[in-house]
């Protein structure tokens, strides 16, 4: 009975716990190394930028946004020196635009 409860309490704990690694919403230890502005809230893209699910380059690619798409930066995922994601939003109005219309994603910058 005590070791039921002690290994159901190990398993919560760590369900708890790690997940906050992840990049879809956990924390990153690296964030301040990054060298982007910290006031920056938007871009626009300079040119066509495919958008992805997740940060990886062989993630699926959920659309192709076109030069001048504004975004809104939801935070940074450093993969490594040379490979930096942001995930994005995409400026919409909720009332007006499709429903299933893709707002979030992944972009290698």
């Amino acid at each position: 009975m005590i070791n039921n409860l002690l290994k159901n309490c190990c398993l919560i704990i760590f369900a708890l716990i790690a997940p906050i690694t992840l990049p879809a919403g956990g924390i990153q230890k690296s964030l301040n190394q990054n060298d982007f502005p910290k006031t920056a809230k938007e871009i626009i893209l300079s040119s066509n930028t495919s958008l992805y699910s997740f940060p990886e380059l062989n993630a699926k690619e959920l659309t192709v946004l076109e030069m001048g798409t504004t975004l809104s930066i939801l935070r940074n995922w450093k993969v490594n020196e040379s490979e930096i994601w942001v995930r994005v939003e995409l400026a919409s109005n909720k009332f007006l635009d499709d429903p299933n219309k893709i707002l979030k994603g992944w972009i290698k910058m």
